[in-house]
This record gives C-alpha cells, structure tokens and sequence, in this order.
C-alpha cells in the first residue's frame, strides 16, 4: 500500500459524479425464508431499442448513487445500452434488510424482473463487494442470457480483506464504511426485531465484529469466520465458465492486491484479471487504459471487453 493508491481512493471520491438523465425507479421483490418478500430497489436507465443491458453492483455500504454507479451507467447510455443500477437489500435505507457479500438471491431477483425481460443480451459488473457478489453468482447460477461478468477492486477472500482492513492504516476507510452500514442497520431496527440492539450495534468499530454480530445471526451463519469461509468465492472461481474480467489496482488501499492477486492466479479459473499501476479503491485515472481499445476510462473500458461476448447478427 502506497501514499498515491490513498491519494487516488479520496481525490476520486471528492470529484462528484452527475446522474445520467432518463432515469426512473424501479422495484421488484424477492423471497426471503425469515421474512417473506423483501422489496429491492433500483434506478433504470433504458435506451430506446436496446436489447443490451448492464446491471450494476454497489459496493459494501454504497447504492445505487454512489459516483461508480452513476458512471457505470453513464458509460451504459455512451454505448447505446440500457442500465440497472441495483440497491442490494436495505442499501437504499428503508429498512427492509440488510445484505451480505454472498447474497446472490438479489442478483436473481432483479435478472429475473419484468424490466429485464425484453433484454437479450445482459452483462454484470459490480465494485468492491458488489464483484464478489457477482463472481458467487457466476460460480454458482446462470442465466443465459448474461454473456460475460466484472469485478472491480473486489475481495475474493473475505477472511483475508476483513484482516486487512482491521489494519491502524486503514481506520479512516473502517470508520467510513462503518459509518454506512449503520445507515442501513438504524431503519431496519425501527421496522423489526434485529439481532442486536441498535445502542449495542452503534458501538461496533470493526468490519469483523460487524459481521460477527450482524450478519451472522440474520443471515443463519454460525459467526464470522463460519461466514467467510461459507461465502468466500476464492475456492469457487473454478467453477465460472462465464467470460469473467477481474479489475484491481496494485496499490487499493481498502482491498490490498495481496489478499486477492494469489487467490486468482492459484484458482485455476479462466479468470482474466489486469492490474493498474495507477488508481486506488474503486478510483482510477479518467482515461484509463486497460488495453480493451475505444475510449479509455474505467467503465468504458470494462464495456468495451463486454462487448467482445456479444452474439454475431
């Protein structure tokens, strides 16, 4: 970890992203075995006569309107597709749940909405989080209509990141991220019983205790360590036959390349990762280059590879 990936991390995120016009929202519902229907939320960008669609994966604590999701979708209507940007449950704050990295029903849910039916041809990037959530989902379900899938900065060993971001050098990230999941905890305990009283849960400093005390019990995992090992993608990279594109930065400073770098290159998956020089967590230079051809730019590259899957006319 190096001065320039915390540089990279904070300078992108102080350059605000603008919501691409034509947007609307959009909702859809999924089953949850302890709490019936849970509603998802979202916001919809469709081009007109489109039949290609992006959806997109926020990161931990992030939404729909983070400043990667607005550009994701931005660079969607660039090149003449639709997309969804999806809040993974309670991320937009109305207290219906609150979601982990491995929850991949939500995924299902929105892929399987009265939106996306028309859609032929669907592609999935998610950040941080978000990409772990989508390489589980490859690893495990398919839809085939999905040609290929992304993550960017994403963990793939989650007992690994959590260590990592436990780390003094770390504090102002953890004390950011934490700030966020409390956001989406605090409606939650307004609207039902939680695992942990919301003056107890306040008090959690650590991602790993948060996940101890949090999620574990709503998500029916034993603990934190029973989770991790439970969801962690890494052991099950192999098994994604998908085109999938892996996007990290050497020096991220919230998901270190040594925590995800080896997990890759041992997995045994054809998995094609590129690694920047320049950049941090989910921040990099705006004419990045990751050598895909077309505009340079993070999401435009990524759809730039995507678009390399689609079906010949």
């Amino acid at each position: 970890m190096t001065v320039a990936g915390h540089l990279w991390t904070v300078s992108t995120r102080l350059r605000k992203a603008a919501a691409p016009q034509g947007r609307s929202p959009w909702r859809v519902q999924v089953e949850d075995a302890q709490f019936g229907r849970v509603s998802l939320s979202g916001l919809y960008y469709p081009e007109p006569n489109s039949r290609t669609l992006v959806l997109a994966i926020h990161g931990l604590g992030g939404c729909a309107e983070s400043h990667y999701m607005f550009r994701a979708a931005a660079a969607a209507k660039a090149a003449g597709w639709s997309c969804l940007s999806l809040n993974l449950r309670g991320a937009d704050r109305r207290g219906e749940d609150y979601y982990h990295a491995g929850l991949i029903e939500d995924l299902e849910a929105a892929l399987g909405s009265g939106e996306l039916e028309t859609y032929r041809n669907l592609f999935i990037v998610g950040f941080s989080l978000g990409g772990h959530t989508v390489l589980r989902w490859a690893a495990h379900r398919q839809d085939p209509r999905v040609r290929a899938v992304a993550a960017v900065c994403a963990p793939v060993d989650l007992a690994a990141s959590s260590s990592a971001f436990a780390s003094i050098a770390r504090l102002p990230y953890r004390r950011y991220v934490m700030a966020r999941l409390k956001e989406i905890y605090r409606p939650v305990a307004a609207r039902r019983e939680v695992p942990l009283p919301l003056e107890q849960a306040e008090e959690i400093r650590t991602l790993r205790e948060w996940d101890e005390r949090i999620v574990a019990p709503r998500h029916g995992f034993q603990g934190a360590a029973d989770y991790y090992r439970r969801m962690s993608v890494g052991p099950e990279l192999a098994k994604i036959d998908l085109p999938a594109l892996y996007v990290g930065a050497v020096a991220d400073p919230m998901v270190p390349m040594r925590t995800v770098r080896p997990v890759l290159e041992g997995s045994g998956s054809g998995i094609q990762s590129v690694w920047t020089h320049r950049g941090g967590h989910m921040a990099f230079p705006q004419r990045l280059d990751l050598g895909f051809g077309g505009s340079g730019g993070l999401e435009r590259q990524v759809l730039r590879w995507f678009s390399g899957f689609l079906p010949e006319v």
